[in-house]
């Protein structure tokens, strides 16, 4: 019971009647005798107890009833707590709210914001009123809010809880993308990280996303181990809470483009030349970043261990500091990013002053072969002796004059196989049959020395008979 409420004790005797009844509160005597079988008693806390009575006829009396315990209590305080995780909501996200009261489920609860009764469509009040659903927030949602408890079936009414302030936002949650490091070009192989951030509030879910596709994590934080250039792209962020669908989500964050462009590599470049080979027992090497224009320090690795040396970009290789002649990596060094480059491929150094020097002799061997031999011939065409005239050959004369033609009479006529029987008995001319002789033609004057001469040639060449005339005179 609570104080406040009233409580009836009956006190009955199942036989015979004309009974008095007595009544005792912790063995002592309440009222005087009275021959009303019931007491009523306002609760207090002085109450409590057990409660006996007994009847009385005359002298005769009965023992004392059995004993009832009368349990008085405070009225309980109720209790207003938070269904959802948190007493701060933004604009469109649902909030819930609890009250309850310790050691009874027999409770009815009403609510109140800003000492006023909670009422109107904005929200949702369970049968018992034990919580408070608010689907949508707003603004006017904004306040300090209460509950108290009613007994059900009884007069029993509790005093207010202690106030809550549910805070509602104008706006939704400002969500920041940071990037670490936040170069805007970066190198394959470099660890990146991305953190998603909110200004307010608490209990967020992260979304990531890269070029608009959702990505995995889910955790405040986006780790890129060794960067590779599939990871170019643009990234956002996004957060949301809540424990039932729909859940909230902020707006996304400012995207961030990332480029991974491909590391440069390094380069070893001999630079002992052939012409050095013998005069030197070193070799002498070189690191380059390949395709690169600014400036690098280098560092030298021999057999996959670093060399303690200053970070210069040659290396010298001798019998004393590697009578093994092992194999050589760099790698290019710098304080900007790109802050190192990819290690060269191994560059074998053994035996290469031995396999150039053999390859040098032989290219020398025939090479001065090449000269020998060339004098030699030289040589050989200015000391041969002459061959005397009686030991030369008589070579045949392939062009002879006519009149050496008419002396030989195996020599054939050139025009043999070109005159035919025709040729020589030609038919008779018009002009003949007219009795009228070409050579009768009466011959041109002749003006110029040049015809003169012509004219000279021809009658040679009548007076020999008209026969052919060697060139050879």
């Amino acid at each position: 019971m609570y104080p406040g409420e009233s409580v009836t004790f009956s006190c009955m005797v199942t036989e015979s009647s004309g009974w008095e009844y007595e009544f005792y509160h912790r063995s002592t005597k309440i009222d005087p005798t009275s021959k009303s079988l019931e007491r009523k008693v306002d609760v207090t806390n002085e109450n409590s107890g057990e409660h006996q009575c007994l009847a009385r006829r005359g002298q005769l009396k009965t023992e004392k009833s059995d004993p009832v315990s009368l349990h008085v209590s405070e009225i309980p305080v109720p209790v207003l707590k938070r269904k959802t995780q948190w007493w701060d909501v933004f604009p469109s996200e649902r909030a819930e709210l609890g009250c309850e009261m310790e050691g009874s489920s027999e409770w009815i609860f009403t609510w109140f914001k800003n000492g006023e009764n909670v009422a109107g469509n904005s929200v949702t009040i369970s049968e018992d009123g034990s919580i408070l659903t608010i689907t949508k927030a707003s603004g006017s949602h904004h306040g300090n809010y209460s509950c108290s408890g009613e007994l059900k079936d009884r007069t029993v009414r509790s005093i207010r809880s202690s106030e809550a302030t549910l805070h509602v936002y104008d706006s939704k949650p400002t969500v920041t993308l940071l990037q670490n490091p936040d170069d805007k070009l970066l190198h394959t192989g470099d660890a990146i990280s991305f953190t998603c951030h909110v200004n307010v509030s608490s209990g967020w879910k992260y979304s990531w996303y890269k070029d608009n596709n959702i990505i995995s994590p889910t955790r405040i934080t986006h780790n890129i181990s060794s960067a590779s250039t599939s990871e170019t792209g643009s990234y956002e962020c996004q957060v949301g809470r809540g424990e039932e669908t729909p859940l909230f989500y902020s707006e996304k964050s400012r995207a961030v483009q990332l480029t991974v462009a491909e590391r440069p590599k390094a380069s070893i470049v001999l630079l002992t030349t052939w012409s050095e080979v013998f005069s030197t027992d070193s070799l002498k090497l070189q690191c380059e970043v390949v395709g690169s224009q600014d400036n690098w320090n280098y560092t030298w690795f021999k057999e996959s261990e670093q060399l303690n040396q200053a970070s210069l970009s040659t290396h010298s290789v001798t019998p004393s500091n590697d009578p093994d002649q092992s194999e050589y990596i760099c790698q290019g060094i710098r304080t900007k990013r790109p802050l190192y480059s990819q290690r060269s491929d191994s560059y074998k150094t053994k035996n290469l002053l031995l396999k150039r020097r053999v390859l040098l002799s032989i290219s020398g061997c025939i090479f001065f072969g090449i000269i020998a031999v060339f004098i030699g011939c030289i040589v050989m065409r200015v000391l041969r002796k002459p061959a005397d005239a009686d030991d030369k050959q008589d070579e045949a004369n392939l062009f002879l004059t006519m009149a050496q033609l008419k002396d030989r009479n195996d020599a054939p006529c050139p025009l043999v196989e070109y005159i035919t029987d025709a040729d020589v008995n030609p038919p008779a001319k018009e002009g003949e049959e007219n009795a009228t002789s070409c050579t009768e033609t009466t011959p041109l004057p002749i003006t110029s020395p040049e015809e003169q001469a012509v004219t000279a040639n021809g009658k040679e060449t009548t007076e020999n008979g008209t026969a052919m005339v060697s060139f050879l005179q």
